[in-house]
């Protein structure tokens, strides 16, 4: 069953066609060639040679913002706008339109979004479906209106149906119901999608969309009570060595599977779409390669040095048994992710030593 009003405004629009006629192929037969056409590869790549363009990066502060900023202060873009929610309030469209006005940015990264796990999805949906629809509204539509060159939106895997296909390829999008869990969440990113088609389509204006898979590294979120599984594992594993346990219980058989992107990956992966890619249709971003949580929780152990026993809680639930995104668009485009897990482990762990409060 479809669970609520959103879902249904969803797959009202599907669900009058064939399914086998995707809303993005039925755009494409409606306006035909008057679509605005992706430039072929290379033609974009005046974003490299401008090292002073104007770049705002929206989540600056966050695990991807952050990653992102490294990477371009690395290359040397030198005039990066970085705002904290103190400074701006994406959600008020008065002080967005103020920014854009003064600052008139070249290129937008939009990686600010409230995000949150499965209790605080149940417990306020309506902030995380309203504010995450007011910060992609105010700068997508601010950044069309000011002039910006091209804005990359990032969303989620949570995007796609609970019974997707595997691999995830991204014609999966609205094609089934969504995990009920995080739906709120997953709305507004399916929406900032569609909104960046929609004003290409319109207006012409050069606004693409990444779907990155699971993520980990420096400025990850370590929370015991809502921290993701890969984190989870290294607090547990960090706290259990300091304290000589002897033992860490982790719930299930280990048997999922499930697919791990560094977090420097993505944003390599974001500056090349800046440069490469001008498409309609967003973009899956992952590594491509699969592990099951046991291996997983093996790696983290080895990593972090914990030398007790790893116990598997096999009356607890395992999850969904896989979940990996179909990233070949990306790899046809010329990309594929560098970091191996082990090193990105390596390198997430020794950012946890020097950054988390023990």
């Amino acid at each position: 069953r479809y669970s609520g009003a959103v879902q249904h405004l969803l797959f009202s629009t599907y669900y009058q066609f064939p399914k086998h006629i995707s809303i993005y192929s039925l755009s494409l037969g409606i306006f035909g060639s008057s679509l605005p056409q992706s430039p072929a590869m290379g033609e974009t790549n005046s974003f490299f040679s401008n090292k002073s363009a104007k770049i705002f990066v929206a989540g600056h502060r966050g695990l991807v913002g952050s990653a992102i900023v490294r990477k371009l202060q690395s290359l040397g873009f030198t005039n990066l706008l970085l705002r904290t929610h103190a400074d701006l309030d994406l959600t008020r469209q008065s002080d967005v339109e103020s920014f854009f006005a003064d600052e008139k940015p070249h290129y937008v990264v939009l990686a600010a979004a409230k995000v949150g796990g499965i209790h605080a999805n149940n417990t306020y949906p309506a902030d995380f479906i309203a504010i995450n629809l007011q910060i992609q509204t105010n700068v997508i539509d601010s950044s069309y209106r000011h002039g910006v060159n091209k804005i990359l939106f990032l969303g989620s895997s949570c995007i796609y149906p609970k019974f997707a296909p595997q691999p995830i390829p991204e014609n999966a999008l609205l094609s089934g119901p969504l995990e009920p869990t995080n739906e709120w969440y997953a709305v507004a990113k399916i929406a900032g999608i569609k909104m960046c088609q929609a004003y290409r389509i319109q207006h012409g204006f050069d606004a693409i969309s990444a779907m990155p898979t699971n993520l980990y590294g420096p400025n990850d979120n370590f929370h015991p009570e809502n921290s993701h599984v890969l984190p989870a594992l290294m607090r547990r594993f960090h706290k259990a060595k300091v304290e000589g346990a002897k033992e860490v219980v982790v719930w299930g058989t280990g048997s999922p599977l499930r697919e791990f992107l560094h977090v420097d990956d993505l944003a390599d992966a974001v500056v090349f779409l800046l440069g490469n890619y001008s498409g309609l249709e967003h973009v899956n971003v992952g590594s491509g390669k699969e592990v099951t949580i046991k291996e997983l929780a093996e790696l983290v152990k080895e990593v972090v040095g914990f030398e007790g026993e790893l116990v598997w809680d096999t009356s607890k639930p395992d999850g969904t048994p896989r979940k990996l995104m179909d990233s070949s668009k990306l790899a046809s485009l010329g990309w594929k992710a560098k970091i191996s897990l082990k090193d990105g482990l390596i390198d997430t762990y020794k950012w946890y030593l020097e950054n988390v409060k023990q």
